[in-house]
């Protein structure tokens, strides 16, 4: 029995079927580009369609580079500019420690402009979880306790026999770096707005601890 081809088969020209036959065959040549070009390494960059800053411009080690009055590509550091990872070269001022311990002490004095800062500081950084007074009730803590929040952590007062018993030292590295789940305010905070933080937060813990030998003498009769 003889194979008789379909009837659109019968009725086309003949070119066509070999014609639709190489456009078939043509089709598959993108196909296999891709996957060389997948599989392949190529000594020049493939071409970009759509770059998405993925090749940029620049200038090269000791090339010429006409923005410049001197022509140079390679500039020379700003006055003041520090590498990074040496800037920590006083462990007491950036890291908020002495000779490998917590430090005790201020690195710079404690005035009253320091101090209102460090208030002003607080307001804005700790008082949502911490409160104005830092007894842990700011208004981001009060409203995770009304929503009952299961893994909501409460924040620690900083009235707290331990907050207290920490040196200052520490309280800056609890700012900078973050405690448990407290985040690290390093880069939201400069450095000198941190100690000014800690010099305000031990006022507040004064404040709420003080006794009466810590009222001048002159002073005192006014108070009993």
């Amino acid at each position: 029995m003889s194979f008789k081809p379909p009837a659109i088969l019968r009725d086309m020209p003949r070119w066509a079927l070999p014609t639709l036959a190489i456009l078939v065959s043509l089709s598959f040549i993108p196909i296999a580009l891709i996957a060389r070009a997948r599989a392949v390494n190529f000594r020049h960059p493939r071409i970009h369609l759509i770059p998405d800053m993925d090749q940029q411009f620049k200038y090269k080690s000791q090339s010429f580079n006409p923005l410049f009055l001197d022509g140079r590509s390679m500039r020379m550091p700003i006055d003041g500019t520090v590498a990074r990872g040496e800037l920590a070269s006083d462990d007491h001022l950036y890291r908020g420690m002495v000779d490998g311990e917590w430090a005790t002490t201020f690195p710079m004095s404690v005035t009253p402009e320091l101090m209102a800062r460090g208030q002003q500081r607080f307001g804005i950084y700790c008082s949502p979880c911490h409160g104005l007074s830092g007894n842990g009730q700011g208004t981001v803590a009060q409203r995770a306790d009304a929503l009952q929040m299961a893994k909501w952590v409460p924040p620690a007062s900083v009235h707290s026999d331990l907050v207290r018993s920490r040196p200052v030292g520490h309280l800056f590295n609890t700012i900078t770096n973050g405690i448990r789940t407290m985040p690290p305010y390093g880069p939201q905070i400069s450095v000198g707005d941190r100690w000014a933080i800690v010099a305000y937060v031990r006022a507040l813990q004064r404040s709420q601890h003080a006794t009466i030998d810590d009222v001048p003498p002159d002073m005192r009769s006014s108070l009993r």
